[in-house]
């Protein structure tokens, strides 16, 4: 495993276990045991958090993949990475707001937003592993410049 596999393996290890813990606290608290539920939910941030700092730190310092499959395949893989990238983002957008509600004792609120948030959470996971599958595994491709190799011009 070399260091443009690496960083991409961990990141998504990291979403993976992020989505098994917010499973796991959701369980939790349809069971009322509500402070294991919230050590569980502070875990699966913190996992998305460590995501999101692998990644960054891979993108500044690496640079990112680029689509090694067919030509055919192309379109369909970036309307896909999209549609992840998208998601991706509200998801964060969402669990922010759900902890912060949460945190304040809003627990109705946090309900509501809980359950979207929780399946917008997992189907960002399922869509992560899938894109990674797809640039590491089945069509491993070309690597682009970091960006501040971009943003200094070398």
């Amino acid at each position: 495993m070399d260091i443009f596999t690496v960083f991409p393996t961990i990141s998504t290890s990291f979403i993976v276990i992020s989505a098994v813990l917010v499973a796991i606290g959701w369980r939790l608290i349809i069971k009322g045991k509500r402070e294991a539920h919230k050590k569980t939910m502070i875990a699966a941030a913190v996992a998305a958090v460590l995501f999101f700092i692998v990644y960054m730190s891979r993108t500044v310092f690496v640079g990112n993949t680029s689509w090694g499959g067919p030509k055919d395949l192309s379109l369909l893989y970036h309307i896909f990475l999209i549609f992840h990238i998208v998601l991706a983002t509200v998801a964060a957008v969402f669990g922010i707001t759900t902890l912060t509600l949460g945190f304040k004792a809003k627990y109705a609120k946090h309900r509501k937003w809980g359950r979207v948030t929780s399946v917008i959470w997992f189907i960002t996971a399922i869509t992560g592993v899938a894109v990674y599958v797809l640039l590491y595994i089945f069509y491993p491709g070309g690597h682009t410049k970091p960006v501040w190799e971009v943003i200094l011009g070398a």
